[in-house]
């Protein structure tokens, strides 16, 4: 079973943490945890931002727009007004041709 404590419990142990720490510094020690659950957080935000930059950075800094029309240039597609999925499409077709040779 799992352990859920009372009311009474809890005005036991918030008296002990009177006792053990003090009126002024339990204040002190709360707002302590809430910049530390701040700058956990902060940090979970950044490992996200650090996976999206490695992806940036394998992709050679280029948007996957770019990549398509690059890919379109090496097969001989000219990319200019074409909308992505078509231009997808085409140079995947392409792509696909040129391996079979």
């Amino acid at each position: 079973m799992a352990f859920s404590p009372g009311p009474l419990e809890l005005v036991i142990l918030l008296g002990l943490f009177f006792i053990l720490f003090g009126a002024e510094r339990l204040p002190k020690m709360a707002r302590a945890l809430g910049q530390s659950k701040g700058e956990f957080q902060k940090g979970l935000a950044q490992t996200n931002n650090a996976r999206d930059t490695l992806t940036d950075l394998e992709a050679g800094g280029r948007t996957p727009e770019q990549a398509l029309a690059e890919r379109a240039k090496a097969v001989g597609i000219n990319p200019a007004g074409m909308k992505s999925a078509d231009l997808e499409k085409k140079v995947s077709a392409l792509e696909a041709l040129d391996s079979e040779e």
